[in-house]
Parts: C-alpha cells; structure tokens; sequence
C-alpha cells in the first residue's frame, strides 16, 4: 500500500513540474492530503493566493467557468438564446461604483488578494495550451480567462438576500387572501402591523416581476443526458461554540455546518494556506480567495444567515409620453440607459440589450401597459457588497476586536458569525449591513416616486445583536429569529422556524465535558421536534376502535419522532403534515401557511375533521407510490448529486436520507427530495487544532477524472467525519501527493 502512495506522489510531481516548469519566480509547495485538501506553504501573500487560484483552476475549472459565466453575464455564449434574459440582469446589477472603494472594503490589499489569485487560475488555463478537459470537450467550448472584476460579481449576493421575493409574494398574498387574514396567519416577526403603501396597486405586483431575477439566480445546468434534477430548496445553517467550562479540555468547541444547495462540485472547497502572518484552515466557494469559514492560530469562526432585509422593491411611475423617464420628487427624471452585446451561442450577431436604472437601483421588470417599473435597491450595490470576500480580513483576525474590526466590512450576505479564541473567550455578531428604514418596515413594494421611502444609512456595528462570553457559557444560532427581549432597531421579519435551535438548545443547556464526539452526534441529530407537537395532539383524538386511523394513532404516539430512512411513522408524519394546512385553511392559504402556524391552530382547539381528511389524502399518497413493505421515509426522502452536465456516469444517486427541514441534521426540499442542506460540516477544537474535523461531500475535487471526486460521499452520507490537519507534522503524516509550482508570472507591485 506505501509503495503505491510513494509513486502516485512521484509520478504527479513530475508531471507537475513538466507541465509548468520554465518558471524563475520561487517555488511554492503544495501537499495534498488524503481527504483532497490542498495545503500551500508559500513564502509571500502574493504566492499563496495565486497557487490557491491555480489549485482552485485545476480542481474545479468547469465548475469556475459556469460560476463566471453566471456571475458576469456571459452563459449565452454557451447556453444559446435561453439565456440571455439571466445575462442581462447579471449585468444589470454589476457592481458600477467607487472601484477603489469597492477593493478597500474587504481589505487594504484586497485588490491584490484577487490579482493574484485570478492570475494562478488564468496561469492554469494557459498550462492547458489549448486542450480541452473533457467537460469542456463535452460541452464543446474552452475555458476563458478570468479578470479581477469577475470574482466579485453579485449574482451570488442575489441568491442569498432573497427579500424581494418575499415582497412580491406578500403582496400576492393580501390581493388573494385579504389583508387581515395575511397578518393573522402570515405574520411578520416581530408583529408589525402590515400598511399598504399609498400609491401602489398591489393588484399589479406579478410573480412575472422576478422572472428574470429568477433566472438568474438560478444553478446553471449544461444538460447533455436526461436526469433527474433538483431545485435550491429551503436553506438554512447551524453554529454553536461552547466555552472551555463545558468541554473535556477546558477549551472551547466550535461547531458549524452551513446549508446551501448540495450540489456536484460541491458547493464549498477547503484550503490551508501558509505564508508569512497566514495560516488559516477552512472553506470557502472555489471562485473566491481565502476561506469564508474555518481557523487560523488563535480564533476560529463559524457562520449562519441571520435574514437581515437588505432589499426593497421600487414601483417607479414611467412618463407616459416618454417610459425613458420616471417621476421622483415632484420632476421626470431621465433613466439611465446603457447599451451591451451579449454573445449567443448560434448565431452570428450579438443580442443587444439595454441597462435601465432609476435613483433607485437596476430595473428588473418593466409593464409598459401600466406605464411603471420595478427596481432593486439592494446591500449588494454598495461597496464591499460581493458574498463573503470581507473574510479576507475575518481571517487574519488574532482577537475579539480585531474580529469585530473586520465584521464591519461584512455587508452580504447577513451572518451570525460564532467565535471561539484560544484564551477561552466566545462571542457572536449579526453581521451584514443594516439598512434603516424610518416609518416603514420593507415588507411591501414601495412606491419610487414620492421620496418617502427611502433607506436613512446603516445600523452602526455596536447596535446589532451581539453576546460576548454570556453567562450561560454557550451561543448557538439555527437562521432563527435572534432579536433580544425588547431590541429597539429594525433588522428583518422574516426567520427560520425556531426547532433547530431549540433542540440545539435542549442538548447544550446543563452539559459539562463535552468532547468532539458529542458534537458530531448534535450535527447527525434526527429528532423532529414539531414531530412530538404533533403526537401530543394525536393523544387527543380518538378514532374509533379497531379502526384504521385508530391503529395508525397508537403507531404515531409510539414512534420516537427520529426521522429514521427506515422508519414508517416518519414516512406518515411528513406526509400528513404536507396536507393539513390546506385541509385546516384551504388549498390556496393552506399551502402558504408555515408548520408553526398549523401546530398552532391545531393547539388552539382540535380539529379532527381535518386530522381525517389529511390522514385520508396522505395515505392515499403513500400507498399511490410505494408498495406495502416498501414505505419508509427513505424510499422517498433521497437525493441525487447531479453532475452540471447531465452525463450520468458522473452523478450519483438517489440515495435515502435521514432527518428533514426541522432537524438539525437538515435536509429540506421540495416534494420530500433534499436538495438544500450541510455539505460542508466541521467541528474545531481549540485545545488542539489537529483534534479538528470535517467533512465535504462529495469530494474536494470537481475532476471526475480525480479520486478525489466523490471519495468523501460515503463518510458524508453516514456522518462519518475525517481531521482537520494544521500542523506541519500531521499534514506530512498524511500527504497523499506532493507538487511544487513555479511561477511564470510577476504581478506589477501596487
């Protein structure tokens, strides 16, 4: 087995070297492990960060490439006329301010961070001299050269400050159910009593308005072969740290698992880089320098959205005689227009399209019959506002005000940052940029013209909710609703369900000795905690004897309420869960209320009417899809890791899964498939930073040529997780493959 090791380490190191040799710049040393974490020891900054983005380049190019083409407009080139309503509102919402004020917002070297990191990528495209990776064979184009302004595209930002989405569906809301309907069951949190604004026909806001908003938010897929695919689904994240009086070391356990779409690539790619005042262990996006998440030598961090509203649709009233003008204030105002080419795959010419934006932000959607348009104004068009590129200063962080210096650059996404310090000290932050809305809460469209609505700045950083080393000797977050008792500022109305963090809650309160261990059992935990709501309920309907109905009650009140792959009761809870909202409030206001709202209502006074009709249509949808012997939550709960291309031999799937949206162990989606939840898990111990583990499905490598492509799906699938290795020592131990690289290039100092 060592000899086989030894030779795969030789053999690729040679064809390293010939593939970049030539180089007179000095050598970088990257070792991988035998989990597919590159580790770079470089001597500069500058060298770190250009072999990231060469490593980043060699193991998920494909993947680097549709990311750009996404994020700057440019997936028509490949996708064909489809595409380009996506393109345009990529471009729409580019960044177009300060360029200098834009770098400096995430770090005083920020700019060169980026240069070099885009040069190691475009250093491993030229490496290709021409050749094609297969992908790019499949899909029939060659990857392209990256630029600086590409990695902080914000079609991302767009993805996870999702607002206007909820603005449009609240005004749809109210036009179909009534205004006192929408606060009695779709409530804001905290209750704020809802105000149509004067001036807007919530009657014209249409779904049509986020078409192309949608779209381009949208995972791009090149599909070559017919599979099964998945949408983003629910998302949602778990942290907690503990301090040192609660663990078996005396120090403190950090813990995150960040939800987002679990996708092939995977969504996040870990690194540990090396250089002079750097040394940092943890993930990130692959298109992005550094680490989002993760440790250096003396704090680690862990995040989960918090939901700040950091967006606000705009009704603009469009000149009649004249839609290139827009009333504001009193006066017509002409609307910034800007002409671009957008390549389209088959044909000859470029699309041309036009830019449109009011003071406002881009417009997104135009109704010329009504003579109004719809624009974005959104965190994401300030300075600073590309998705977690502020990390570049978080990890270079030494202490609890050094991390809150470096929160201030955090503008989107909206986080709640947990941290841990090798002195013993824990804290937590809502980070993100603040808007404050004075007079208005932001939960409606709002009308451009009058001037009334417009943001008053930000919420300075000492006035977001923040703990530091709190009495209770723990802080933990689950995307829930995280306003103290009595918190005078508006920060959003819109949360997770609260069952995560409670059962997060319930298994720290009161524990002592806490060791790694326990905290991969709370990452695998499977306990539904509206399940047993639902059970005491069950307790008080009695069907009669000798019934069906009857004995699936007692089955329900016996079960544990663990949402096993195998468990029947599981099955029958989530599926006759699904139907008692329309059977409570109808089909149409019963698809829209959420879980809590269905528990309580049945809390308030027990309707059995609907406990039978729902029972009724979800066995009937059980025994539709699955035979007996055969109807176990997992023979529907699954997922299905779908490669961007389609070809099938590289996706994989679907396999059964545990949990659902309420438990920690989340894995939500539409129509009981998972296709949201925690690829990326660790667990930091800072006693040790080698005790650290993780685990990142379904590989580190997007190659899949590579063993590293999917040779972490079994330990993902089964919670198995694999070390974190820091030290120089224990990286050796495990180093499956050793590279030098030589660098061709020298950036212009700045």
């Amino acid at each position: 087995m060592m000899s086989s090791v030894v030779t795969r380490v030789r053999t690729t190191l040679l064809a390293f070297c010939l593939c970049i040799a030539g180089g007179q710049a000095s050598d970088i040393e990257i070792l991988r492990d035998r989990w597919g974490v590159p580790h770079i020891y470089a001597r500069s900054i500058d060298d770190v960060f250009y072999a990231q983005g060469y490593f980043a380049a060699k193991d998920r190019l494909f993947q680097l490439d549709l990311w750009r083409r996404q994020g700057t407009g440019k997936l028509a080139e490949i996708l064909g006329p489809e595409a380009i309503p996506r393109d345009r509102l990529a471009r729409l919402v580019r960044f177009r301010g300060d360029w200098d004020a834009e770098w400096k917002s995430y770090a005083p070297d920020a700019k060169r961070i980026v240069e070099q990191f885009v040069a190691g990528i475009n250093h491993y495209i030229k490496s290709l001299k021409g050749q094609r990776p297969i992908e790019f064979q499949l899909a029939g184009y060659d990857p392209q050269p990256w630029a600086a302004e590409d990695v902080v595209s914000r079609i991302a930002g767009l993805l996870m400050t999702r607002n206007v989405r909820s603005e449009v569906e609240r005004a749809q809301d109210i036009c179909r159910f009534g205004l006192q309907a929408v606060q009695l069951y779709l409530p804001p949190d905290p209750f704020v009593q809802l105000a149509i604004p004067k001036g807007v026909d919530l009657a014209l806001i249409t779904r049509g308005i986020l078409r192309d908003y949608e779209a381009a938010i949208a995972t791009p897929q090149l599909a070559l072969q017919a599979s099964e695919t998945t949408g983003d689904g629910e998302q949602g994240s778990n942290n907690w740290v503990v301090d040192g009086t609660m663990t078996h070391t005396g120090k403190p356990l950090l813990a995150n698992d960040p939800h987002r779409p679990v996708m092939l690539p995977s969504l996040r790619k870990t690194w540990h880089l090396v250089a002079p005042g750097l040394n940092v262990f943890g993930a990130g996006e692959p298109a992005l320098p550094g680490i989002a998440v993760g440790h250096n030598e003396w704090i680690a961090w862990g995040f989960t959205i918090v939901g700040i509203d950091q967006q606000d649709l705009y009704v603009e009233k469009l000149n009649p005689q004249n839609p290139d003008e827009y009333r504001y204030r009193g006066a017509w105002r002409p609307v910034e227009r800007e002409q671009q080419d957008i390549k389209v795959k088959g044909r000859a010419q470029p699309e041309r399209v036009e830019l449109r934006y009011t003071i406002h932000g881009p417009i997104i959607h135009e109704d010329r019959e009504h003579h109004l348009a719809y624009a974005l104004k959104w965190v994401g068009a300030e300075p600073g506002g590309a998705g977690y590129l502020p990390a570049l200063s978080l990890m270079r962080a030494k202490n609890w005000s050094e991390f809150l210096k470096a929160v201030e650059r955090y503008k989107v996404p909206s986080e709640n940052l947990v941290y841990a310090d090798t002195d013993g000290n824990i804290g937590w932050i809502a980070a993100g940029a603040a808007p404050v809305r004075k007079g208005w809460t932001g939960l409606l469209p709002v009308p451009g013209d009058s001037g009334e609505y417009e943001w008053q700045g930000y919420l300075p950083l000492s006035e977001h909710p923040q703990l530091y080393n709190p009495q209770r000797h723990f802080i933990a977050t689950a995307n829930h609703n995280i306003l103290p008792p009595g918190y005078a500022h508006q920060l959003g109305f819109e949360w997770a369900l609260p069952y995560r963090f409670e059962r997060i809650e319930a298994m720290l309160t009161g524990r002592s000795g806490l060791d790694r261990m326990d905290f991969e059992r709370m990452q695998q935990d499977i306990l539904c905690l509206p399940a047993r709501r639902f059970q005491a309920l069950l307790r008080q309907w009695r069907p009669p004897e000798g019934s069906r109905e009857a004995e699936i009650v007692r089955e329900m009140i016996r079960w544990d309420g663990q949402m096993r792959v195998d468990s029947e009761p599981a099955l029958i809870y989530e599926v006759w869960i699904s139907k008692l909202g329309p059977a409570l409030f109808g089909d149409g206001l019963g698809a829209r209320v959420n879980l809590e709202t269905v528990l309580r209502k049945l809390e308030s006074g027990l309707d059995t009417k609907a406990l039978q009709s729902s029972l009724d249509a979800a066995l009937a949808q059980i025994e539709k899809a699955l035979p007996a012997g055969e109807r176990q939550w997992g023979r529907i709960h699954q997922i299905f890791f779908r490669h961007p291309l389609g070809v099938k031999p590289w996706s994989f799937g679907p396999f059964a899964r545990p949990g659902d949206a309420n438990t920690i162990n989340a894995t939500s989606g539409a129509n009981f498939r998972q296709s949201s939840g925690a690829s990326y898990r660790e667990i930091i111990d800072l006693s040790d930073w080698d005790r650290s583990e993780m685990t990142n499905a379904p590989g580190e490598s997007g190659d899949p040529r590579s063993r590293y492509y999917d040779d972490l799906l079994e330990e993902w699938k089964y919670g198995v997780y694999h070390p974190m290795a820091y030290s120089r020592k224990f990286v050796e131990h495990n180093t499956e493959e050793r590279y030098i690289l030589h660098r061709d290039d020298q950036p212009a100092s700045q």
